[in-house]
């Protein structure tokens, strides 16, 4: 694969041009990484809206029919299902870890067997989240790990 970057001051608007064969998953994959970088999250902290950048979120996770999205610092609550996320984050780093968790795989910092099959995450800010039994052989083939 080759990549070519040209810079030009001139040029208001980014633009990505791609040039291939045939489009193959791992380009897919690239294409969707890209158009995530536009993608925004909304959930509200304290009584306001805000726009969440997808790549600072660490799990999403529901409690009491109650949406949760977490970051390093804050907890904010959406108005989304669980399964809506799952679809609009599927194709940009976030795997379903349970009947009521999303997590961010670039977040995950260790793995750990646990008791039946499951598999104990450490994210890089030291939570610990459970992927059941049912989600754990995903897991490590997402992550590349036997």
């Amino acid at each position: 694969m080759e990549i070519v970057i040209h810079s030009d001051r001139d040029i208001e608007e980014m633009r990505i041009d791609i040039y291939c064969r045939k489009l193959t998953p791992e380009l897919e994959k690239v294409i969707a990484m890209l158009k995530m970088l536009e993608q925004k999250l909304t959930g509200t902290y304290e009584g306001e809206t805000c726009f969440l950048d997808p790549d600072k979120v660490l799990y999403i996770d529901t409690t009491d029919k109650k949406t949760f999205i977490y970051t390093a610092d804050k907890v904010y609550e959406t108005a989304l299902k669980l399964y809506e996320l799952e679809e609009e984050l599927s194709c940009a780093g976030f795997f379903r870890g349970g009947k009521s968790t999303i997590i961010n795989l670039r977040h995950i910092e260790s793995l750990k067997a646990d008791l039946n099959r499951r598999i104990q995450v450490t994210l890089d800010n030291g939570e610990k989240l459970i992927v059941s039994r049912q989600y754990a052989e995903e897991l490590k083939k997402r992550l590349g790990v036997k």
